[in-house]
């Protein structure tokens, strides 16, 4: 690919999967999912879903900041997986908490199942123009 870049870092879960942390294609970032992983740890985080949400978006927050970008403020589009609908108003008020201005564009869908057994993982694409 001409034109991209690929973002690491250490302030977001890594591993050996054949993935990008994030690819910054000229302005816009795509970051890839992640889990509720602490990415000091890399084990999942203890509690509730509204937990494994916020750690979910700071694990995108970096891969942004790690790409010059200014954390969440950046994200224009989010897609959230979650196992089980019923958390939907939960990870929604600790979502909303990570974002109190101008929300980005959004997708939420019910899966089957997501890598590691967790009950939410988010992808993103930023704007860093």
């Amino acid at each position: 690919m001409s034109n991209t870049d690929r973002i690491v870092t250490d302030d977001a879960p890594r591993n050996d999967n054949p993935y990008s942390q994030g690819v910054l294609a000229g302005d816009t970032l795509h970051v890839s999912g992640y889990g509720p992983v602490d990415p000091e740890t890399g084990e999942d985080v203890e509690g509730d879903i509204e937990a494994q949400t916020e750690q979910v978006l700071d694990n995108i927050a970096a891969v942004v900041s790690e790409a010059g970008g200014d954390g969440l403020d950046d994200v224009v589009k989010v897609t959230v997986y979650l196992t089980d609908l019923d958390d939907y108003d939960r990870v929604n008020e600790a979502y909303g908490a990570k974002f109190p201005g101008d929300p980005p564009a959004r997708v939420c869908v019910e899966v089957s199942r997501l890598p590691g057994d967790v009950r939410v993982e988010m992808d993103a694409v930023a704007y860093l123009g």
